[in-house]
């Protein structure tokens, strides 16, 4: 799993929130799907030439984010989306992020249907990759 993983050291984001924004983008896209285990911590930290406790750190996240679960012993798997809470905070945030987007579009001259029709294009991407992986189960 490891290998998708791509680190920008130059970045200003953090390493871990990078571990878990891509963890959390294969999830969404359907390449890590309900009950699949993440690599141990210490094992994707050396494949990354990162610190364990960054990984740790980026599981945490998405463990507070539950999208994963972490059982004692046994590992860190894939939440089944049916048992994932939905926080009205994270609905806010999604919905600011979404309107600084229509912000940008909008101020570059952009209109509103072809906004739409950049956001079901991006949105067709990961709902295709999430209707293969069903199929090829």
């Amino acid at each position: 799993m490891g290998v998708w993983i791509q680190i920008s050291a130059g970045s200003g984001e953090p390493i871990y929130t990078q571990v878990a924004e891509q963890i959390s983008e294969a999830i969404a896209k359907g390449e890590l799907t309900s009950g699949d285990k993440l690599p141990a911590v210490r094992k994707l930290a050396a494949e990354l030439v990162i610190n364990p406790n960054t990984v740790a750190r980026a599981y945490t996240r998405l463990e507070q984010a539950g999208l994963v679960r972490t059982k004692t012993g046994s590992g860190t798997f894939v939440s089944d989306p049916k048992l994932r809470k939905t926080d009205a905070a994270d609905i806010n945030i999604l919905t600011e992020r979404m309107d600084t987007v229509i912000t940008r579009g909008l101020n570059l001259g952009l209109e509103g249907q072809d906004l739409v029709a950049m956001f079901k294009e991006r949105l067709a991407r990961f709902v295709v990759k999430q209707e293969d992986e069903k199929k090829r189960k």
